[in-house]
């Protein structure tokens, strides 16, 4: 068991229930999935930006990722319907809880001038979206090997019912949140 699942069940779980009042085990929210998305635009005119992409996504997430495809055609971006546009990866279980154990002790760290991670990136129901500018901020990325510096989306999707649950949650988790 990873030791974030282990904290998960000893630390916050009872400190969720005291503060929240919930009256049984399974109200307490928990972390569902973590997913990894890197968006690329420029895979219209460059496909080799698509295999660089999975490249780092895989080293990243230890998962191979899919690509995602356009759900429209807009002719402003020379985008047609089913066009690749980027690339995703849904961690669940071990590999969910050894990736959040590895961004929230070692990963946010590594970000220039850290002032913590945003209070106010939830989506109304408890999930939250952290996003990087570049994908060097990861340990398995070697910056001497990568093509391009490529922005990368993670998304903390949890089953906590409101973003004061979630925003708990996380922190009890040890996300390292701005003080504003």
């Amino acid at each position: 068991m990873s030791q974030l699942k282990e904290k998960y069940q000893k630390e916050v779980v009872p400190a969720l229930r005291e503060k929240f009042g919930y009256k049984n085990v399974m109200q307490v929210p928990h972390v569902e999935k973590v997913v990894l998305n890197i968006g690329l635009g420029e895979a219209i005119t460059n496909a080799k930006a698509l295999e660089a992409a999975e490249k780092d996504l895989t080293a990243i997430a230890g998962q191979h990722p899919v690509v995602t495809r356009s759900k429209r055609s807009i002719a402003a971006f020379r985008l047609r319907t089913g066009m690749p546009i980027g690339m995703k990866v849904t961690l669940r279980g071990k590999r969910m809880y050894d990736f959040l154990d590895k961004l929230v002790n070692a990963v946010v760290f590594r970000i220039r001038e850290f002032q913590g991670v945003p209070r106010n990136s939830f989506d109304g129901r408890g999930s939250y979206t952290l996003a990087f500018r570049e994908q060097t901020v990861f340990p398995e990325i070697e910056y001497d090997k990568i093509d391009k510096v490529r922005g990368l989306e993670v998304s903390i999707v949890t089953t906590a019912k409101t973003d004061e649950e979630g925003r708990s949650l996380l922190e009890l988790l040890g996300m390292p949140f701005s003080r504003e």
